[in-house]
C-alpha cells in the first residue's frame, strides 16, 4: 500500500492509495468509495461549520490579521527588550517569550483555518465593497488609503 502525506503544522495526514497491483476495475470502485468518504466529511465540515460560524466576512479576516500583528508585535518588541541587558535570557523571560509566540501562532493558525474554511466551501464568504482597514489604513489592494 502506497500512501500520500502531507505536514501541515505539525499534524500528520495519511491519505490512501490503491496499489498499482490492484486491477483497473477494483482500483475504480475504492476510487469511488474514497471519493463518497471525502464528500461525507466535506459535507459535515460544511454543515457543522455553517451551523456554528454562519458565514464568513472581510471583517473576521481583519480582526485576526490585526491581532496576529499585534501579537507578533508584542513578542518582538518585549524580546528586544530583553535582549538590552546582554546576559542571557532568566527562564521566566523565555517562559514568558514561549508565551507570546504561542498566541501569536495560535492566531496566525486561526486565521489559516478561516482561509481555508472559505477555501474549501465550508464557509460562505460574505464580501463587502472596497473599504479602508479601520486601524490600519491599509484598502482590501494593499494601498495606503
Amino acid at each position: 500500500m502506497s500512501a500520500t502525506v502531507t505536514n501541515r503544522t505539525g499534524r500528520r495526514i495519511d491519505h490512501f492509495e490503491p496499489e498499482a497491483a490492484l486491477d483497473p476495475h477494483e482500483q475504480r470502485k475504492l476510487r469511488a468509495h474514497l471519493e463518497q468518504i471525502d464528500y461525507a466529511a466535506f459535507a459535515a465540515n460544511r454543515k457543522v461549520l455553517a451551523d456554528a460560524m454562519g458565514t464568513a466576512s472581510l471583517d473576521s479576516f481583519e480582526r485576526l490579521a490585526i491581532a496576529a500583528a499585534r501579537a507578533r508585535g508584542q513578542w518582538v518588541k518585549e524580546a528586544i527588550g530583553m535582549t538590552a541587558n546582554t546576559g542571557p535570557l532568566s527562564d521566566e523571560q523565555a517562559a514568558r517569550l514561549a508565551t507570546l509566540r504561542h498566541a501569536f501562532e495560535e492566531l496566525i493558525e486561526a486565521y489559516e483555518a478561516l482561509r481555508r474554511m472559505v477555501e474549501r466551501g465550508y464557509l460562505s464568504y460574505q464580501a463587502k465593497p472596497a473599504i479602508n482597514c479601520h486601524e490600519c489604513g491599509v484598502t482590501p489592494t494593499g494601498q495606503s488609503g
